[in-house]
């Protein structure tokens, strides 16, 4: 049997290793049964029934009877007023033979409540009003009408697809009882979790819930897919429905509805005129059907335009989840800045990063020995190619078992880790779920002592097979083993070491590959006896808060790094993530963007690609291309596969080294603009990166753009994502009014949308926006640690009115003590040809840097010199000079802590 067993997992590794993903391997949703049934309700043909006679209203909330009326099922629905401008919608059965699972632990705490007034009651329909928010609820057949002012937004049960499954036997003894709404504790996991299981089956209990959003252009969301942006029109052309289910897919295929490693279930309907977002809370596996009548009504547009009659856009999105609640929450928008707030005031932000983090990462699978490291690391400095920090993939432990380092190839950690950190280099370890089934290992060992393993269906350990072969999976549900993971990762601390081991969490789906669908069956049991249908997609959120809390106690003063491949909403809490194993292919590279883009509007700004691709080899074109646009995602790290050839940056001829080297000192050039948006991301809940739509929602030409991304609202970046280009077709929205500042040459160009510019194998095409101030460090160092005390450079880029703004965020890099206000947030501002500097709030750090130079682009003609102005200083005149269109003043020598002023003469 062990033979058969060694086997399979042979198969299942070669597969791993050497193919590209087998769609066979993975169910559509014909082949998922409650899918199959939920896709296959009628349109128009709702069964459900609100009776708004008993009708139950709260200073927050109305509550009230929801009847199946063909089985005469009773369950309930709360409707709820949030600060911010959303709604919730939640709906259980009143007297379930089973409790449904609630999910605990993904919001940022319990949504704060508002006002809500009942305008109009009746038998009919019920309106409420909550601040220039709306809604209407309407009895027969139930729907939701959502308004922003007098315009309606958003219907739900619009198409009367609303279903809630349940067993169609005898009502349980306790009906008529109603559940009251659990309290949900964000950090307390265990919540919810009480036990209920016994032998009966549950039966069917899909929850299925359409919206429609009349007037949308475009709706996007959903990550994780290898899609576009947009999210198409599922069904046309045989699309699958967008999947979302945590799954191991390896060398993934690109234009795709598959799942992927991550899925959040939250969407954004788009319009020139409005957007609002929908974010649905639910854990098991979901599929999302997309209907946009842009799409699906081209001969009756054609049709209307014919007759003159106008077609009015609208999207629709159709949730179907195999079990659950239903609990909805409706983003009134009205713009996609307010909707990105507000679907981050629900399930957080990401916490402000270490400094370093945001610098290059190497790493490949695998790194095999100490020595290995440290020459990778000497190799770049030997060629003046920055990098801070090394990864380890799974060869660095003793034999695949986690908390572990190889006694040979890795026998003196802590002497590999002072090396790195001499040089202001930073390590990150691979830490997998699955837990190597061996005697003697100490994890395996206490885990089934103390009976921490997930169960199957029969009460037994759950065994599957990974990297080690034969494991068990931790049920991280369970608060003991919670608490117990967490303790394990002092293991990975080390005395007199200037250098904290930070981690990834990989195969977090969680990946079993001899599993269905390369993971854990769905009748395996966690604790309180939930199936692991219930929760799959939030195993890897509940494995990297654990890693979030292990580090953070490991040293409660060192900001947390944690990079995820599984993720759900809320998973910016606690890690990065990454595209997963992506492909050396030109099609993978330009899949980045959007990606990276969609997981950003979902909440996960810190979001990358393997530079180069995980599996097979890039040519050196494409690997070119790949770090020019890397550079310029928030999570940055080179990653290769085993089998593949060393591709560490060096190892190239010199024409090569010399692009990827500019690259990456211009990814360095720009880590303060990095670090003071990410700390704007955590102020103020916007994401780091961000699609034209975002900052342009008026534009109807930059709804299916998502080959340019930009930087905060400042930098605006085009990919290029195919062999031999010599041209790029860039978009530049804003207008004649508005300005773009090509950073090759500092040319200006208006914003009159697609241009044609010019490229060559040097760069691609980047442009400084005006109106916008950037800091920059220019001075090339080995290491982001090393820049600390460098001085900054100032990019000042004029808009039509000859001004712009700028913000700068400085602290210590690395602790938590900018929470205890020891930072300085600036605010630099050009106007009336005076450049100053002033501070945003009234703190204070002790900063040594002092600005260095001041770049004027778009500069007034004929200033002959500059006059700097500040206490420590008083009035000194500064040399000028123009290089082409800019201005630039040398040396001002002002520290960054101090008010000043610059003024042209």
């Amino acid at each position: 049997m062990h033979l058969v067993w060694r086997n399979i997992f042979s198969f299942f590794l070669f597969c791993h290793i050497c193919l590209a993903v087998v769609k066979d391997n993975f169910k559509e949703c014909e082949q998922s049964s409650f899918c199959r049934r939920l896709r296959n309700l009628k349109p128009g043909d709702s069964k459900y029934v609100l009776n708004l006679n008993n009708l139950h209203v709260s200073e927050n909330s109305v509550e009230t009877e929801l009847w199946n009326s063909e089985e005469n099922v009773k369950f309930k629905l709360v409707l709820t007023a949030l600060a911010g401008d959303m709604f919730r919608v939640y709906a259980d059965e009143v007297s379930p033979i089973y409790p449904r699972y609630r999910v605990q632990g993904v919001l940022n705490g319990e949504p704060q409540v508002e006002r809500l007034d009942v305008l109009k009651r009746d038998k009919d329909e019920v309106i409420v009003q909550s601040g220039d928010n709306k809604a209407v609820l309407k009895s027969e057949p139930f729907k939701i009408e959502f308004y922003k002012a007098s315009n309606l937004v958003a219907v739900v049960n619009g198409r009367g697809l609303f279903d809630i499954e349940h067993l169609r036997t005898k009502k349980s003894e306790t009906e008529g009882e109603e559940n009251s709404l659990q309290k949900e504790d964000a950090g307390a996991w265990e919540e919810n979790f009480k036990s209920h299981h016994d032998s009966k089956p549950r039966g069917p209990e899909g929850v299925s819930l359409d919206i429609h959003f009349p007037g949308a252009l475009r709706i996007y969301g959903l990550p994780e897919h290898a899609d576009k942006l947009a999210l198409r029109t599922t069904g046309l052309g045989g699309v699958e429905p967008y999947r979302l289910y945590n799954l191991d897919v390896f060398e993934y295929i690109v234009d795709s509805t598959m799942a992927l490693y991550g899925a959040v279930p939250v969407v954004f309907a788009h319009s020139t005129t409005n957007t609002v977002g929908a974010f649905w809370l639910n854990a098991a596996e979901t599929w999302v059907d997309i209907k946009n009548s842009k799409d699906q009504n081209v001969v009756s547009s054609l049709v209307n335009l014919v007759s003159g009659q106008a077609s009015e856009s609208s999207v629709d999105a159709h949730f179907m989840s195999e079990s659950g609640v239903v609990d909805l929450f409706i983003l009134m928008g009205p713009k996609p800045k307010d909707c990105a707030k507000q679907y981050t005031k629900l399930t957080g932000v990401a916490p402000l990063p270490q400094y370093y983090t945001l610098a290059y990462h190497q790493c490949r699978w695998n790194y095999i020995t100490e020595d290995d490291v440290t020459t990778v690391v000497k190799n770049f400095d030997d060629y003046n190619m920055p990098v801070d920090t090394m990864w380890l993939d799974i060869e660095y432990t003793d034999g695949k078992k986690y908390f572990t380092w190889d006694p040979i190839k890795f026998a003196h950690p802590d002497q590999m880790l002072k090396n790195l950190s001499s040089t202001g280099r930073n390590l990150v370890v691979i830490i997998d779920p699955h837990v190597k089934r061996e005697g003697g290992y100490f994890l395996h060992e206490e885990a089934l002592a103390n009976d921490y393993y997930v169960k199957t269906k029969d009460g037994n350990v759950y065994e599957g097979w990974c990297w080690p072969g034969s494991s068990s999976y931790p049920d991280f549900f369970n608060p003991t083993v919670f608490n117990y993971y967490k303790g394990l990762y002092s293991k990975l601390k080390y005395e007199n070491v200037d250098s904290d081991v930070m981690i990834w969490n990989d195969m977090n789906e969680p990946s079993v590959f001899n599993g269905p669908e390369i993971t854990m069956p769905k009748d395996c049991l966690h604790y309180g006896g939930w199936e692991h249908r219930h929760l799959h997609n939030i195993y890897g959120i509940v494995y990297t808060a654990i890693t979030y809390e292990g580090l953070l106690a490991r040293n409660p003063n060192k900001r947390p790094f944690v990079l995820t491949r599984a993720h759900f909403a809320g998973s910016q809490r606690f890690a990065a993530v990454w595209t997963g194993d992506n492909n050396a292919d030109w099609k993978h590279l330009a899949a980045s963007f959007p990606m990276c883009l969609s997981e950003a509007l979902a909440g996960i700004s810190f979001c990358g690609a393997d530079v180069g691709g995980f599996f097979n080899n890039p040519e050196p074109e494409l690997l070119q291309r790949w770090y020019q646009a890397g550079i310029w995602l928030p999570f940055f790290r080179a990653h290769a596969h085993i089998d593949t050839r060393r591709r560490e940056p060096y190892l190239f001829a010199e024409d090569i080294r010399n692009r990827i080297r500019t690259s990456l000192r211009l990814r360095y050039a720009h880590l303060p603009l990095w670090y003071t948006v990410f700390y704007e991301h955590e102020r103020f809940g916007e994401p780091v990166i961000r699609p034209l739509f975002y900052e342009y929602p008026n534009d109807s030409e930059v709804i299916d753009i998502d080959n340019q991304v930009l930087v905060a609202d400042s930098v605006l970046v085009h990919l290029i994502s195919e062999p031999g280009a010599t041209t790029a077709n860039v978009y530049l929205p804003g207008g004649r009014s508005t300005y773009w500042y090509d950073i090759r040459d500092f040319r200006k160009r208006e914003g009159n949308g697609f241009t044609s510019v010019p490229v060559n194998l040097d760069s691609i095409p980047v442009f400084y926006k005006g109106g916008s101030i950037i800091s920059r460090k220019n001075r090339p160092r080995r290491a982001s640690t090393l820049m600390h005390k460098d001085p900054y450079s100032l990019y000042v880029a004029l808009d039509n009115n000859k001004s712009a703004k700028g913000t700068l965020y400085i602290d210590d890099n690395e602790s938590f003590e900018y929470k205890k206000q020891k930072y300085l947030y600036l605010q630099f501002e050009f106007k009336n040809n005076e450049l100053s500097s002033s501070l945003i709030d009234n703190t204070d750090y002790e900063s040594v840097e002092w600005i260095e130079r001041v770049v004027i682009l778009g500069a007034p003609t004929e200033v002959s010199k500059a006059v700097i102005t500040s206490k420590t200083l008083g009035s000194v005149d500064l040399e000028t000079h123009y290089e082409g269109d800019a201005l630039i003043i040398r040396k001002p020598g002002v520290c960054v802590r101090e008010a000043f002023v610059i003024k042209l003469v």
